[in-house]
């Protein structure tokens, strides 16, 4: 399906591609190519950057639905990082596309740092927005409230949207391209109820597949050999503090053998939208364009 955003004036595309025996939706923003590969958080969904294309990034961007998420295929298990991975690379393969600059957002950033060690000759560039080796100590209760939406019902998107709306991690702020985002995030049941598209069950999964991968994760960061970029929000999430604490997020740059530090008001979500979405899109701007001159 084709759209035109109505902010940035691009056509935005449906694609779907057969990888390591799944299909595997995204969306192309329009642009200089090739794209820009951009992954989305442990729950979310390709339109998680629909705010930071809406606000000039100049390369075209391929926005990524990983497994079990969106209109991705949700296979019953296989949810680790290898398993994601060869899911991106499979997906370059198939589009006929031998390299590619790599980015993602929380969880989507993690497996760019994977992707870039594991698979350096097919990874140009990396740019991490708001993950690191390590985060804040109470990471796992500060997204709990995020996390426990899968697999509710509610009886309209209206109510599931106004349930979202009073979320402590939105601070009372709402900006229209959050929209695109959270209807990507439900679907209409048969009795016409809403639910998530993706399971407590298969995200549980995939956070075990972190947890067991044993992957320590500054010295995977070390093994980096790409230049890369690290986006840090800078204000508290649900009232208590970053996800990504300034300290932390500098651990993991002082790491990597190339990577320049970046800040962006918002919290860990409210960064992809209103002024951290301009000022994400214009490092990424610099960034390519730096590395390009």
């Amino acid at each position: 399906m084709n759209n035109i955003d109505p902010n940035s004036g691009k056509k935005a595309t449906d694609r779907f591609v057969e990888t390591n025996n799944i299909r595997l939706h995204s969306i192309h923003h329009e642009g200089t190519e090739p794209p820009l590969i951009l992954m989305p958080g442990l729950t979310a969904n390709a339109y998680s950057f629909d705010a930071i294309v809406s606000a000039g990034v100049q390369r075209a961007v391929l926005a990524v639905d990983l497994r079990g998420r969106g209109l991705s295929d949700k296979p019953a298990h296989g949810y680790t990082l290898e398993d994601h991975a060869a899911d991106i690379i499979g997906m370059l393969d198939r589009l006929g596309m031998e390299s590619a600059i790599i980015g993602g957002h929380s969880f989507g950033g993690l497996l760019s740092i994977y992707l870039a060690t594991h698979y350096p000759d097919r990874i140009k560039k990396i740019i991490i927005i708001d993950a690191a080796a390590r985060s804040h100590p109470n990471t796992a209760t500060m997204v709990a409230p995020a996390i426990s939406r899968l697999g509710k019902k509610w009886p309209s998107f209206s109510a599931y949207l106004a349930e979202i709306k009073q979320s402590p991690s939105l601070k009372g702020k709402w900006f229209p391209e959050m929209e695109s985002y959270y209807r990507a995030d439900v679907k209409e049941t048969d009795n016409g109820s809403y639910t998530t598209n993706s399971s407590m069950e298969h995200i549980t999964e995939v956070i075990q597949g972190v947890v067991e991968s044993g992957i320590d994760w500054l010295e995977q960061a070390s093994r980096t050999t790409q230049s890369a970029i690290l986006i840090n929000a800078i204000e508290d999430y649900n009232d208590e503090a970053p996800i990504l604490p300034e300290e932390l997020a500098m651990e993991t740059v002082d790491a990597m053998k190339a990577c320049k530090y970046i800040t962006v008001p918002g919290n860990h979500f409210t960064m992809l939208y209103g002024k951290g979405a301009k000022e994400i899109a214009t490092a990424i701007n610099d960034f390519i364009m730096s590395e390009e001159a």
